[in-house]
């Protein structure tokens, strides 16, 4: 037990928790699934445990190394990757794939927390705004090359919400949304893909193509709206069994879970998120120096910001971006990068407890 003097057991049990759910959930939609997942969850535990023995000041001194293997990994993909849906994000191997963007997000963290924790006390000035800006314009834009625009907005609010956190000022808040904006109008005059704006059309009116882009979002409206106070039963669910709703174990799966669950699933789904974020709240507050708690706040946010799209994204209130829900959505690159994201706050809580 001394081995494992410092761990956050509560933060295990709750993904243990979700881990279950999203099995389960898997088990009666995709039973070719099950295994992997299963596999997926497996290791992410191990994956826990090794990490957390590392020391996270390792991944200070790495930083820069990283960065370079983030954008080589990033151009690779461009250049040899598989292409899925339309989209060049993946490696194929054998049966599974890789997807670079996942590991990206959490080496970006890792490149933010540096930098931020280096010029903290003048982070203010609109140099360290620029440069690290330019740190998360590069990989950004190879990863809209591909395209996936939601993994953008994930990187970009993690980059304006670490800002924020160390201390930007509200002026220069005010030119980033200003320069945001440009941008966004840039992009979809040249960068964004007709899919894309369709998406985007989508969300304002999905019944306007009700069998076309919009068919996604109203069979999650409906299957979540279908499924009551208690839900119609894990295997019951009829948007979900008789295949009208699509992806149901990747991005549609919160749909699954409300439809079978209900609302009083629903509810015990976002407490347990809830209770996750909190538990990682605590590890920030108690980081011992910058650089731990940058890194944590990062981590915290990331995994933030794929629930809350995942979630708006299933209600309709979002666009559909492909962001996977996270702990629960079928896939491996998320998981794998998700559990080694909570070895690390492991190994930050370990380190910052004194004996």
């Amino acid at each position: 037990m001394k081995l494992f003097r410092g761990f956050d057991w509560s933060l295990m049990l709750v993904v243990f928790l979700l881990s279950t759910i999203s099995l389960a959930v898997i088990f009666d939609i995709s039973r070719g699934d099950f295994k992997k997942q299963l596999g997926f969850v497996v290791v992410g535990f191990v994956l826990i445990f090794l990490v957390s023995f590392l020391d996270y000041r390792f991944l200070k001194n790495a930083s820069f190394s990283l960065y370079i293997i983030m954008v080589v990994m990033l151009l690779a993909v461009l250049l040899f990757g598989s292409e899925v849906r339309g989209t060049r994000s993946w490696f194929g191997i054998g049966e599974f794939g890789l997807q670079p963007v996942e590991l990206v997000k959490l080496i970006m963290i890792v490149v933010l927390a540096r930098y931020l924790s280096r010029f903290s006390s003048e982070i203010h000035r609109v140099k360290h705004v620029f440069v690290s800006g330019v740190f998360v314009a590069i990989p950004s834009f190879l990863i809209l090359l591909q395209p996936d625009l939601g993994s953008v907005m994930v990187l970009l609010g993690i980059w304006l919400v670490m800002l924020l956190v160390s201390g930007l000022r509200v002026k220069h808040l005010i030119v980033f949304l200003l320069i945001a904006l440009i941008l966004f109008g840039v992009s979809w005059q040249w960068g964004l893909k007709d899919y894309q704006k369709d998406r985007f059309s989508t969300f304002i009116d999905p019944y306007g193509d009700p069998l076309g882009q919009g068919y996604n979002v109203i069979q999650s409206v409906i299957a979540i709206g279908s499924g009551g106070l208690f839900g119609k039963g894990l295997g019951y669910g009829t948007q979900s069994q008789l295949n009208f709703l699509p992806e149901k174990h990747t991005d549609f799966i919160f749909a699954v879970v409300a439809e079978e669950l209900g609302l009083v699933g629903v509810f015990f789904l976002l407490s347990f998120y809830v209770f996750l974020f909190w538990r990682i709240y605590l590890i920030v507050q108690s980081a011992r120096d910058n650089f731990s708690r940058f890194l944590a706040v990062g981590i915290l946010l990331m995994l933030i910001l794929h629930v809350i799209i995942n979630v708006a994204m299933n209600l309709g209130v979002f666009p559909v971006v492909g962001i996977p829900l996270t702990f629960l959505s079928y896939g491996g690159s998320n998981i794998i990068v998700s559990f080694i994201a909570l070895g690390v706050l492991q190994n930050i809580r370990r380190n910052s407890i004194v004996w």
